[in-house]
């Protein structure tokens, strides 16, 4: 195993000279329009775009000029972005605070491919275990495996919660156009019982299977919700400790690493699909994890997606940073976020199967680079991890884009769009709906560059007291990212893209991307709160006196009502 490739220190970021000089240039640039980009570069749209894996970019409408792009693959060049992405993808513990390798790109590579963990080549272990997966959908897709009743599988749910629920919910929405029409998918996470609760309402348990994913198979969430599905399952097949076995052996499998808490739970390991610790839990959408996607979508298509994956992977291993589309996405990220002081990104994807696409990148992005210390344990003095967030177009057009437009926040916006719809649909006007909600997209990304001045609005004969709120100021950055259509291999180089972009943010930034220890705290202290609110006696309470006072009213309440 080689050695890591060692890291500047954060206190040596802000002094480099490659960072002090995009600060010098941020002054310079000042306000600089893209109104007077454009005017000065007509070709400007056609010269800063890129394509990659089917996915083609256009950032034109980024506030940068040549020399900031220049100045940022500097930055790039001086903090080892290069060597960081090699030593990533050779498989060294580049996750440091866990001493781990970071591999989800090996989920995604082809049979054949050699990657090492510790001189083990683990590419094999990857297709072995889906091909596991690929014969267990087949058997429930088909038919041939069936509950204890002996009645087909109509529906599944998966338990899980984090990255073992995000990425499948979204998988499966973003691909329902390819799913099996005749079952019924439904995902659980929330402890809140109510999310149980309606996702079983209307379903027979005689024909539901349930896959309960987590890693270590001890995640409070996710296992009171697996002992909720248990009983459930129970009480309707038979509660006996011969029906029991019965029941669980056809109605739960598990994605998980910890075979004996699996068993205890009552699983058959041989219905154990397993991944490793090389794996984050944000980044293993396409590992076992994503069990109920190829249930949905089938084999053909689950594999058509880890292509997608695999081809953005080797366009950011093997391309120049010039040319790289999530390292200049990623650096794009860092100019907005460092020097031009945007505090979120808005993606707007106008595909309405990628309405939880934002939801996804949430966790994908916060939890990877919402970190305040550097990889050797020094506190930054810079911004990390910016705000994501967003909703489908056209629906925020007519909600949160006003504050875009006209907002004295700077917002960052990824457009996201397919040349051509899923779902054809004639508009009154003899188009096609899919027509205009491209034309919105394409529209917004022109209003936000471009605005609209004082004397456009006099032009048009407003009111002289109208004018004022009329105005737009223009020169909101965006990219575009646009594909053919939204299908299997598409979604996974975009997933892949923006798991890089983040990557690359973390490398700059030098902060670990791949642990997430700020979820632990209030976890811990959750337990301990749990114990104190379920006991029958008053508990001796040490907290401070705002949380000493919302457990005690929490527990009047709730045995007395009043």
């Amino acid at each position: 195993m080689e050695p890591s490739v060692s890291a500047p220190s954060s206190s040596s970021l802000t002094r480099r000279p490659q960072w002090q000089a995009l600060q010098e240039h941020a002054r310079e640039f000042g306000q600089c329009h893209l109104r007077e980009l454009f005017a000065a570069d007509p070709a400007r749209g056609e010269r800063l775009q890129v394509e990659a894996a089917g996915l083609y970019l256009d950032y034109s409408k980024q506030r940068v000029t040549d020399k900031t792009l220049r100045l940022l693959r500097e930055l790039a060049g001086a903090c080892g972005l290069q060597e960081r992405i090699a030593a990533m993808f050779r498989g060294d513990r580049i996750n440091t605070t866990e001493d781990r390798p970071v591999l989800h790109v090996a989920l995604r590579a082809p049979a054949g491919a050699r990657i090492d963990v510790d001189g083990r080549n683990v590419v094999p272990d990857v297709h072995a275990v889906l091909d596991r997966m690929a014969t267990f959908s087949e058997r429930v897709r088909d038919g041939s495996w069936t509950g204890h009743t002996g009645r087909r599988v109509r529906n599944v749910i998966s338990i899980g919660i984090g990255g073992s629920d995000l990425g499948p919910v979204m998988a499966y929405e973003a691909l329902r156009h390819y799913s099996r029409r005749e079952m019924t998918f439904r995902f659980v996470s929330n402890v809140d019982g109510s999310d149980f609760a309606e996702a079983t309402r209307d379903l027979d348990p005689a024909e539901t299977l349930f896959i309960i994913c987590s890693k270590t198979f001890t995640t409070l969430e996710t296992l009171t919700n697996a002992q909720a599905a248990r009983a459930w399952c129970l009480r309707a097949l038979g509660d006996t400790a011969v029906d029991e076995g019965r029941v669980i052996a056809k109605h739960f499998v598990a994605v998980s690493t910890n075979a004996a808490e699996v068993q205890k739970f009552g699983i058959d390991t041989n219905r154990m699909f397993g991944f490793w610790d090389w794996v984050g839990g944000r980044y293993s959408m396409d590992s076992a994890i994503g069990l109920s996607t190829m249930l949905a979508i089938g084999e053909e298509n689950f594999r058509a997606m880890l292509a997608g994956f695999h081809a953005m992977d080797e366009h950011f291993r093997s391309t120049s940073l010039q040319r790289n589309l999530p390292a200049l996405m990623g650096l794009l990220a860092i100019w907005n976020a460092n020097f031009l002081g945007a505090a979120t990104v808005a993606v707007l994807p106008y595909e309405h199967y990628l309405k939880r696409f934002p939801a996804y990148l949430q966790q994908l992005t916060m939890e990877s680079n919402g970190k305040h210390v550097s990889l050797d344990g020094a506190r930054v003095d810079y911004a990390t991890g910016p705000i994501y967030w967003g909703e489908p177009g056209t629906n925020g057009q007519h909600s949160f884009y006003q504050l875009i437009h006209q907002g004295t926040r700077l917002i960052p916006c990824d457009f996201i769009g397919f040349c051509r719809t899923l779902n054809p649909m004639p508009d009154p006007h003899g188009g096609d709906q899919h027509d205009l909600l491209m034309a919105n997209l394409i529209a917004q990304s022109e209003a936000l560059a471009f605005g609209k001045t004082a004397a456009e609005v006099k032009a048009e004969g407003t009111p002289a007291v109208l004018v004022p709120h009329r105005v737009f100021e223009g020169n909101r950055p965006s990219s575009t990212l646009l594909a053919e259509r939204l299908d299997p291999h598409t979604l996974g180089a975009l997933v892949a893209l923006y798991e890089h972009c983040v990557f690359v943010q973390g490398v700059i930034w030098n902060i670990d991307s791949f642990d997430q220890w700020g979820v632990e705290l209030g976890k811990a202290l959750a337990q301990r709160t749990a114990a104190e609110i379920a006991g029958s006696n008053d508990p001796e309470l040490g907290h401070d006196s705002s949380t000493n006072a919302l457990i005690r009213r929490y527990r009047r309440l709730r045995e007395t009502g009043a």
